[in-house]
């Protein structure tokens, strides 16, 4: 049996998740300002348009499907009532954890 304290019940998969979700969502918004004047340009052509419009939707649909994995597995984590130490979260951001931000000034 593990000890909560040294090695919290944190799902494997949820970091891939979560990075996953933050590249998603920056990559969905930037495109989000290069699509509208396509799409503007490409109106006239409706079945060119139906396809920007198709890719549009199938990216929106696999960031709500990171968005529900997520959800899931940090209820996970809650349900078995641990903290997900700092140390996950800033690895999230930067990729190196707590020993970089130790040799910070």
């Amino acid at each position: 049996m593990r000890d909560g304290a040294t090695n919290p019940p944190i799902p494997r998969w949820l970091r891939w998740v979560m990075a996953s979700d933050r590249a998603g969502s920056a990559w969905y918004v930037g495109l989000g300002f290069f699509f509208a004047p396509v799409l503007a340009v490409l109106s006239p052509w409706p079945a060119v348009a139906a396809v920007l419009w198709m890719m549009i939707a199938v990216a929106g649909l696999w960031l709500g499907l990171l968005g529900v994995a997520m959800a899931a597995g940090l209820a996970m984590v809650l349900r078995s009532n641990t903290e997900i130490p700092e140390e996950y979260w800033w690895s999230l951001l930067d990729g190196r954890g707590r020993a970089h931000r130790a040799q910070r000034p």
